[in-house]
């Protein structure tokens, strides 16, 4: 097999820093993608810090001065303005390390294995270990810079329509809290890895693909659905003609009967059995994180998926070595 059959040179020296720029070289387009994805996003998280959040802010203040419905005049387009774009830029952010898993299986692996530009790098004096490792460091250097720049934007866009647009969304909102924070980091790795290990494991593009996306989705999800249980909750009790309270992300919540059990919310069918479920309760109770465990909750969640990252670094290492065992094997039968 020759460069001219790959489509591409291949280094002939193993030192890192020249295989480094090969990387960079090889992967310019998705580079120059990358770097346009932030700076589009970086401006319009910019606007909706400035100029976007302060024209819904107005629209909002004379929302609530109107006298009532009938004179009411405010200015509609620029909270719905606004609104959208915020939902744009949360999504965008949300979906990065979906993105970062799918390029990570398809072109920096599947299609490198798929089409024998790995195995013919082997042989110009590029150690398969090395060529993993610098095929992660580089695009790693990468995601972490553009994500971390762009989760700090989000918050900084976050913070100045908090408190002053109605329809700014919660800091739990299960989109908002991932992309205000350094889980979107984390995350963005932890698809770049796993992009990797499905392109070693399929060595082909297309399926590679789609496993690392669908994968990471799932990996979301879980994360999601632990997230409330990573942090101790705060629990908040209150009487009957007390409003619940427990402004945060909720956890559970109850009733409190008279021997001051704290139990589900009963269920009844009529109204009959509904006042003798009620008959017993003095109180009510909920468990939930208030704003002051954002942090923890952030940091926590980090962790957690840099331990998976690592280990699917280390599973990356351990199907890299199948894959040269198998190449040996057909050589050696050649």
């Amino acid at each position: 097999m020759t460069a001219a059959l790959t489509g591409a040179a291949v280094p002939r020296a193993a030192g890192t820093p020249r295989l480094t720029r090969w990387v960079l070289r090889l992967h310019r387009p998705a580079l120059y993608a990358w770097t346009g994805l932030v700076l589009a996003l970086a401006a319009l998280l910019l606007g909706l810090r400035g100029p976007l959040a302060d024209a819904a802010a107005e629209g909002w203040r004379q929302y609530h001065a109107c006298a009532g419905p009938a004179r009411c005049s405010y200015d509609q387009a620029a909270i719905l303005r606004y609104k959208d774009y915020a939902n744009y830029a949360t999504t965008a952010l949300n979906a990065l390390p979906m993105l970062v898993a799918g390029w990570a299986g398809a072109a920096l692996v599947g299609r490198e294995l798929e089409s024998g530009t790995a195995r013919l790098a082997w042989t110009q004096g590029t150690s398969p270990a090395r060529w993993l490792a610098v095929r992660l460091a580089v695009p790693a250097v990468a995601v972490v810079a553009g994500s971390a720049a762009l989760f700090w934007l989000h918050r900084l866009a976050w913070r100045a329509g908090e408190g002053r647009i109605d329809s700014a969304k919660d800091w739990y909102d299960r989109f908002t809290f991932y992309a205000n924070g350094p889980t979107t980091v984390a995350l963005a790795l932890a698809g770049l890895a796993l992009g990797a290990l499905a392109g070693l494991v399929l060595r082909r593009t297309l399926p590679a693909l789609v496993v690392a996306m669908v994968v990471i989705t799932c990996l979301r999800a879980a994360l999601e659905f632990a997230l409330p249980h990573l942090w101790p909750a705060v629990t908040h009790v209150s009487t009957t003609d007390q409003g619940l309270g427990g402004d945060g992300l909720g956890v559970a919540q109850g009733v409190v009967t008279r021997s001051g059990a704290r139990v589900p919310v009963p269920a009844c069918g009529s109204e009959a059995a509904c006042r003798a479920a009620y008959a017993d309760i003095t109180g009510r109770w909920i468990t939930y994180h208030p704003s002051s465990h954002y942090w923890p909750l952030q940091l926590t969640t980090c962790a957690l998926i840099v331990a998976v990252t690592g280990l699917l670094v280390f599973g990356s290492f351990l199907a890299l070595r199948r894959v040269t065992g198998a190449v040996r094997a057909v050589e050696a039968a050649e």
